[in-house]
């Protein structure tokens, strides 16, 4: 679900190492980290946000898209 919510953002799946999947975006100044586990906690969505400079209102409406 967090995947889909960064692909609508624009980022594209580059790489994955271990339990860590790793996505680009162009003009972004890093790339985000996403774990691949059951749960993942608010602490990495909000600072994968930061990353994205997206605000809780595009997420949301990105979450409600990928629902």
């Amino acid at each position: 679900m967090l995947e889909c919510i960064f692909q609508k953002a624009g980022f594209v799946f580059e790489r994955q190492k271990g339990d860590h999947r790793i996505y680009v975006r162009e003009g972004s100044p890093r790339p985000l980290v996403i774990p691949v586990y059951k749960e993942i906690d608010a602490d990495i969505i909000r600072a994968n946000m930061r990353t994205a400079k997206m605000s809780r209102e595009n997420y949301f409406r990105y979450l409600e898209e990928c629902l």
